[in-house]
């Protein structure tokens, strides 16, 4: 049985709630530190984008400033989300572990066995694992997770949802228009679930650490020990890492890598996307979607075109439904349509509207 040290860091404010985690990392890969179990409620309300994203494409960083949301940008990869203390985090911190695979996908496997365990325990029995790295109950994400590696140091951070402010979270992102909001949020709730949805009265913060501290050491054959920050710990996050990611320079830099796409597209839940393109062929095209992978679960087109009869773009909305992204398919499942109805769209044709429903696949 390995010997584990077991953090409490109760609800620390954003700073320490994000990436505190990433001082341990230091310590435990150096050998300084052993491996560590670390759970805490934020303290208050923040915005966290991935390491691989420009914050003004894609977080409303006025409305933040003018609603006192602090914005961090974490030093792993993934997308902007809003988080406050309704959310229990646990973040694991391991080297040369028997407990933590070192690949990835072998991490999340084994790792969040012990999540849905957990929730399996406070109540949701519908919980499973859902590949890559979420937790479901009845389709519905209810625990999203990421893993890095620092240096020596395997990490996998995840969270229990208690409750989630789907609006607030659809009003702290950048979207084109107020009807994307709209969707969006809708989609969230469609896709996202919490324990206060799932159970008739949802654990306490308390409950849930207990229930998952003790899942923890018995699904991985480990011993935790409360402790601690040690000095060097706090040393580390104060010297090294908060002045870096307190900067501006380090919130708002430029994404490492281009991410300029043609239109925005924001993850819901696992393969979950809602995406809006505009096309521009004799007329414009705007391509609003709902998908699954690259499966088109929801449809919406748009533009300065005119259609007759005019009703006949709903019909073909619906009928896009379950189509996927991918030409052949878009392109019969269109001209079909248009040779059962006769509809006529002057100024656009298969091709235009075809082009303009892939330009979606880009995005995901």
């Amino acid at each position: 049985m390995e010997e584990w040290r077991y953090i409490d860091l109760g609800r620390p404010e954003p700073f320490v709630a994000q990436t505190f985690y990433e001082a341990v990392a230091k310590a435990v890969s150096r050998g300084i530190s052993p491996n560590t179990l670390i759970m805490l409620n934020p303290g208050a309300p923040y915005v966290c984008v991935g390491y691989h994203q420009d914050v003004e494409k894609e977080i409303d960083s006025a409305y933040c400033r003018e609603n006192g949301l602090p914005i961090i940008r974490r030093g792993q990869g993934g997308g902007a989300t809003y988080l406050d203390g309704n959310q229990v985090f646990y973040q694991i911190i391991a080297k040369d572990s028997e407990a933590v695979p070192k690949q990835v996908d072998e991490m999340f496997r084994r790792l969040l066995t012990v999540t849905v365990e957990s929730y399996h325990r406070l109540g949701v029995t519908s919980a499973s694992y859902k590949p890559l790295n979420d937790v479901v109950a009845n389709g519905k994400k209810i625990s999203g997770n990421g893993a890095s590696h620092h240096e020596e140091a395997s990490i996998l951070v995840g969270n229990f949802i208690i409750d989630m402010d789907f609006d607030r979270m659809a009003r702290v992102l950048k979207v084109p228009d107020e009807k994307f909001r709209d969707k969006m949020a809708k989609s969230m709730r469609d896709w996202v679930t919490t324990l206060k949805r799932e159970l008739p009265e949802p654990p306490s913060s308390e409950r849930i650490r207990e229930v998952y501290i003790d899942e923890f050491q018995r699904s991985l054959d480990v011993k935790l020990t409360k402790a601690q920050p040690s000095r060097e710990e706090w040393r580390l996050f104060n010297e090294e890492l908060r002045p870096i990611y307190s900067s501006h320079g380090w919130i708002y830099m430029e994404a490492p890598y281009s991410t300029r796409k043609p239109g925005r597209a924001v993850k819901i839940a696992h393969d979950i996307k809602v995406a809006e393109v505009d096309h521009k062929a004799g007329k414009l095209i705007r391509i609003r979607t709902e998908t699954r992978g690259d499966e088109i679960l929801n449809i919406k087109i748009t533009g300065d075109f005119f259609a007759t009869p005019k009703e006949a773009i709903f019909r073909l909305e619906e009928k896009l439904q379950g189509v996927h992204l991918e030409d052949e398919q878009l392109r019969n499942t269109i001209n079909d349509f248009i040779k059962e109805t006769g509809v006529e769209i002057p100024g656009i044709t298969l091709d235009d509207l075809t082009q303009a429903i892939l330009k979606v696949k880009v995005l995901l």
